[in-house]
């Protein structure tokens, strides 16, 4: 199937506006608030430079059209609004499950691709890998904290087992 863009793509320097913003917004919400999400924040703003690396991932040639449903998918996890931790209810705190989602795919592509490749797209200040290792490691503090151990959670679990 082959499917072409209606409208073009926004340019490089729009495209890093919306991150910039992004960005901009989670540390203001965060900064607003109490004490109690000041230990997550640098986990929140893995949210954006995840999104940028998934984004500019499905639009890299070299990945093939079976890890693009998996990127997509990702994406999409993204932009849904009904998830398991929704951001419409829990402000950015929201994003913890779709980082923790964005890790689990990024993770299937360095174990498919060149790290080279997919870190090409990353955006983030900390290297990818050094940010994998942070979100690996606190994910499952972080989902046992959550009522009714999430299915996420417990896929996840089951993920690590395998």
């Amino acid at each position: 199937m082959d499917l072409e863009l209606k409208k073009e793509l926004p340019s490089y320097d729009e495209q890093q506006d919306f991150y910039t913003k992004l960005r901009a917004k989670i540390t203001n919400y965060v900064d607003s608030k109490s004490n109690k999400m000041g230990k997550f924040t640098p986990y929140l703003l893995f949210a954006p430079d995840f999104f940028h690396l998934l984004i500019k991932s499905m639009l890299d040639d070299r990945i093939d059209s079976k890890s693009k449903t998996l990127i997509g998918s990702g994406i999409l996890y993204f932009i849904t609004p009904i998830d398991i931790l929704p951001e419409g209810l829990v402000g950015p705190g929201g994003f913890i499950d779709d980082i923790i989602v964005a890790a689990f795919i990024v993770n299937m592509l360095l174990n498919k691709f060149s790290p080279e490749i997919v870190e090409e797209h990353w955006a983030g200040e900390d290297k990818l890998l050094n940010t994998l290792k942070k979100v690996s490691e606190t994910s499952d503090t972080v989902l046992g904290k959550l009522p009714a151990r999430s299915l996420l959670g417990r896929f996840i679990k089951t993920s690590k087992k395998a």
